[in-house]
């Protein structure tokens, strides 16, 4: 059971602060990688999660990142830190909380892609000019900013 479960074992449905980290991958042609996601259903999204005890934002994302596709990132840069009453979430178990999330990206990664059938359905790098219309709400405004900071100076290949 992890930190998360033992919490809600205590305080039930109560209101928590959860943290966690998100991860902005891309690939040599400046793709971005996107979760086709179990939870919601069909949407997609960024590999992350939530923090464990003892680990930094980073490791979180690292962590994740690895647990949900089989990558390894190495290089992580800071987008922003996300939080406020925009975050708050109320899942469908009636578990209440408010999210801290940190968005790095990486522009280089190792491995082989795989895809973890508890949390994800497929996996697809996508041009940002071609971004599947169901985002997860709060990582479009990940990938929004970061096309906006880091990567709007650059040009994808003629397809």
């Amino acid at each position: 059971m992890g930190y998360i479960e033992e919490l809600r074992e205590v305080v039930g449905h109560r209101p928590l602060i959860l943290v966690g980290a998100v991860a902005v991958i891309t690939d040599e042609l400046g793709r971005l990688l996107l979760e086709e996601r179990r939870f919601p259903k069909g949407a997609w999204g960024l590999a992350g999660g939530l923090m464990e005890l003892g680990e930094s934002t980073e490791d979180v994302a690292k962590r994740e990142v690895f647990e949900e596709t089989g990558l390894v990132v190495n290089d992580l840069k800071l987008i922003n830190v996300y939080s406020g009453p925009n975050h708050f979430v109320k899942a469908e178990n009636g578990d209440e909380y408010f999210v801290v999330t940190t968005a790095y990206f990486a522009e280089t990664h190792e491995g082989e892609l795989t895809v973890d059938e508890l949390e994800s359905i497929s996996f697809e790098f996508f041009y940002p000019d071609e971004l599947p219309e169901r985002i997860v709400k709060s990582h479009r405004r990940i990938i929004d900013e970061y096309l906006e900071k880091f990567h709007s100076n650059r040009l994808w290949p003629v397809r």
